[in-house]
């Protein structure tokens, strides 16, 4: 069953100015938070600016990925609703293949995600006024009009190359209107008619990390309830609130780690030490952030609802995670200690990990 994103009776001229309005009223509400309060999508306002400010692009989207390289030094977004990630670098290595709805791609360097094409719709080459500033970035989008990936160029990045993109991706429907048909709600098994042991069984015979959403699918098995079925074995509970603890002490022993954030339609991951961590409360919400050079995550504290520690075994030895989630039993955020197939985990995040209290 298909289950249709919010969309609102308005025409794209009073969505515009109704979102004039948010900004003349509530100065600084972001797209993100405008949408929500009118019940639209970020898509659907950015798509109001067309021909003012942005630009509708087109697919392939693989060949539109493999451009991006094209761009040099760049920002790179990838967020949910709590968790936001940041990189500045280059798109080095990027990998596509697969086709259809398993088309997917990896980009590998100093940005470096997992992209799943089947959920990219449309995106924009965008042109905001910030203050003083100008920010040019390209804005993919799904079919609920959400963000999956924003790249925002920098004062070292390769404009010609924008530009260029741009015209080779411009769609012919440059009209300030944008259709969200909704995205496919997937479906599971409901808990009390899982064969747990069938399940822990396969669990158990595990090798590999990526073999994990495999096992989840065979068993059509959501990945919280994947969590409680395994509890006590292999995952168990721990307060949310510890994860800052696990950050500063990380950044005070130079332990380098691994954060995992997206959504649907991408997932970026940073693989490196953190170093500045900061608690900001903002309005009564409590953000966790790591606010370094080239790396920046936003954690909104007050949406992650609970948080475990995961164990898979590998080839390489048992493999320890911290997984966050939302009220929703959405995942928020993972992670990990820092490691490269065919090694074992670093002993000192296994040990970090090991001596938080469980709930």
């Amino acid at each position: 069953m298909e289950h249709l994103a919010n969309t609102i009776s308005t025409s794209p001229d009073q969505l515009a100015l109704a979102w004039k309005d948010i900004e003349t009223t509530q100065p600084g509400t972001r797209i993100r938070e405008a949408a929500k309060a009118l019940d639209a999508s970020e898509a659907q306002l950015l798509a109001t600016t067309v021909g003012e400010h942005c630009i509708r692009l087109h697919g392939p989207w693989p060949d539109f990925l493999k451009r991006l390289p094209e761009l040099g030094y760049i920002m790179s977004l990838t967020r949910n609703d709590a968790c936001i990630l940041e990189h500045k670098g280059h798109f080095d290595q990027v990998n596509a293949f697969g086709k259809g709805n398993h088309a997917m791609a990896t980009v590998i360097g100093p940005i470096e995600t997992r992209v799943f094409f089947s959920s990219w719709h449309v995106a924009f080459a965008v042109r905001q006024e910030k203050g003083e500033r100008e920010l040019i970035s390209l804005q993919i989008f799904d079919r609920a009009g959400e963000a999956i990936t924003k790249i925002y160029l920098q004062q070292e990045s390769h404009v010609d190359a924008y530009h260029a993109i741009v015209r080779d991706f411009r769609d012919d429907d440059q009209r300030p209107e944008q259709s969200v048909p909704g995205v496919e709600e997937k479906t599971y098994t409901d808990s009390a008619e899982i064969d747990q042991d069938a399940f822990l069984s396969d669990w158990d015979s595990l090798r590999d990390t990526h073999d994990f959403f495999p096992m989840l699918r065979k068993h059509h098995v959501h990945r919280y309830q994947a969590l409680e079925l395994a509890a006590e074995k292999y995952t168990y509970r721990i307060v949310p609130e510890a994860l800052e603890g696990i950050l500063r002490q990380a950044a005070k022993t130079k332990l380098p780690i691994m954060i995992f954030a997206g959504n649907r339609g991408n997932l970026q991951i940073h693989q490196d030490r953190v170093r500045t961590i900061r608690m900001l409360d903002r309005g009564g919400q409590r953000w966790l952030n790591v606010l370094d050079p080239e790396f920046n995550m936003h954690l909104l504290m007050n949406l992650v609802a609970t948080a475990w520690v995961v164990k898979k075994p590998t080839e390489d030895g048992m493999v320890t995670a911290i997984e966050l989630f939302d009220a929703q039993r959405n995942l928020v955020a993972q992670f990990f200690g820092l490691r490269k197939p065919g090694t074992p985990q670093l002993q000192e995040w296994a040990s970090l990990v090991a001596i938080l209290p469980r709930i």
